[in-house]
């Protein structure tokens, strides 16, 4: 037999973005991160996944570090690896369409700042809101990755995803990410995903999945001999139920086979070791509930990220109607229909999930829409795969004008009014970002800056042991 051609599967680490944002609510702080960035550094990751997802209102609203900073210190750490962001298109790292001027300088200022790949989706697969963050990807020399966001549906034929993929290439992408938020790809789907993909398109495929439905690591073999290039991980602690397969088991998987990856698992051992504490932590302070640790068959069933359902049983018990339960999840694919069958990922998951509950609590379908819901159905957040049942349309929106453009386009440039805005806090260029994206979280995080800033004045200095009050 003849011998097989080595191609070695390439590994991105998400330990530092999404396997803390899965497991732990993205609490880690970037000095948790820093002493471990030199062993990182010397295990020959294609990526490391440190920056972007909702790393960055966590680190403002909740951890009080300033997420520039953080991509600055890791930067001057990883000398041989690139450092990866996620990106939600038009929407950055908000939950609203930003102008194309704020989308631009947020590319420049990521970039510049030291971020190599830059992932970009968005949650109704509308390619026009990829366009103008890939291009400043591009004018920036980043790589500019696009990734499709997995679901199921009728409209989701591979005709459709090598549609998308040839779209992404003619656009001018260096690569295609299969983004798979809910772990709905079972392992024969993305064989044939991963050769529809590859037949389509001459870019290299990476798959992103998550553990939730107990099926991520046989996923992940079957994509690497269907031709997947790059697949990612978690270091063993921060691994499985909603974050990644483990590096460490995926590493060992193809070891000795063509896709062996090469990697050292002395070296990812000591990662590992590094993390595990702080997994112990987690857990006994409660910041880890072990429930999203096991698998969630509901996912694969219903077709609902597990993060949805959660919300979904809050808001239930909020009402008292936890009885209710079963008729909701019976509704959403029903509300993710009428409103044009969307992916369910941030934030068209949300908006289906409580107009589902809105609907069956109130006992009359769309007796009472949300504003978001409402904002769906104008066009505000692009175009779906499908049309709008448009009974459910003209009950909602009435005979309100509907967008059909690119959303951005009616956005006027708003850099310049937020600049003013904020100019009083300004210390560093890219705070003006901070603040676009999360005006209020962002003008606390400055004020609680300045306040540290004051309280460290060397002239007020201990002169008796030369240290500073803090």
């Amino acid at each position: 037999m003849a011998e097989q051609v080595k191609k070695p599967v390439k590994i991105t680490e998400t330990i530092l973005r999404d396997a803390h944002q899965s497991l732990i609510a993205t609490r880690m702080t970037t000095e948790q991160m820093l002493p471990i960035v030199d062993t990182m550094d010397k295990v020959g990751y294609h990526s490391v996944e440190m920056w972007g997802g909702a790393t960055f209102d966590a680190s403002l609203r909740f951890l009080k570090e300033d997420p520039w900073e953080r991509l600055r210190k890791l930067r001057d750490g990883f000398k041989n690896t690139k450092l990866q962001m996620l990106f939600r298109g038009q929407n950055i790292l908000g939950y609203r369409h930003y102008a194309d001027d704020v989308v631009e300088y947020f590319v420049q200022k990521s970039i510049a700042n030291g971020i190599d790949i830059i992932r970009i989706f968005d949650c109704l697969n509308d390619i026009r809101n990829l366009e103008c963050a890939v291009k400043a990807a591009i004018k920036e020399n980043g790589h500019a990755q696009v990734a499709l966001s997995y679901t199921l549906g009728d409209a989701y034929t591979l005709d459709y995803w090598m549609d998308v993929a040839k779209r992404v290439e003619d656009m001018g992408a260096h690569s295609i990410c299969i983004k798979d938020m809910a772990g709905l790809l079972v392992p024969y789907k993305a064989t044939e995903l991963v050769q529809a993909l590859k037949s389509a398109t001459k870019l290299p495929i990476q798959l992103h999945t998550h553990y939730t439905s107990g099926v991520a690591s046989m996923t992940y073999l079957k994509a690497v001999e269907a031709g997947c290039d790059v697949i990612d991980t978690a270091i063993s602690p921060f691994s499985m139920g909603t974050s990644q397969p483990a590096t460490e088991v995926m590493v060992e998987t193809f070891k000795g086979t063509p896709y062996d990856t090469g990697l050292d698992q002395n070296i990812l051992a000591e990662i590992a070791d590094y993390f595990r504490p702080m997994r112990d932590e987690a857990l006994a302070s409660g910041l880890l509930n072990p429930k999203v640790m096991g698998v969630d068959i509901k996912t694969l069933l219903y077709q609902v990220p597990g993060g949805m359902l959660s919300n979904m049983v809050s808001q239930l018990k909020e009402q008292k109607a936890e009885d209710k339960y079963y008729d909701v999840l019976k509704e959403i694919p029903r509300v993710r229909k009428d409103l044009g069958e969307p992916p369910l990922v941030t934030p068209s998951s949300q908006i289906v999930g409580t107009q589902a509950v809105f609907n069956v609590l109130m006992g009359e379908r769309y007796k009472m829409a949300t504003k978001e819901t409402k904002a769906v159905l104008r066009g505000e957040y692009g175009q779906t795969v499908k049309p709008f049942n448009k009974e459910v349309q003209k009950q909602v929106i009435g005979d309100e004008e509907v967008i059909t453009c690119r959303p951005a386009d009616l956005l006027p440039n708003e850099l310049d009014k937020l600049e003013a805005e904020m100019a009083q806090y300004k210390e560093q260029d890219e705070d003006v970002l901070s603040y676009a994206l999360f005006p209020q979280v962002a003008t606390e995080f400055f004020k609680y800056r300045e306040a540290q800033q004051t309280k460290v004045d060397p002239k007020i200095a201990d002169t008796a042991n030369g240290a500073y009050p803090v």
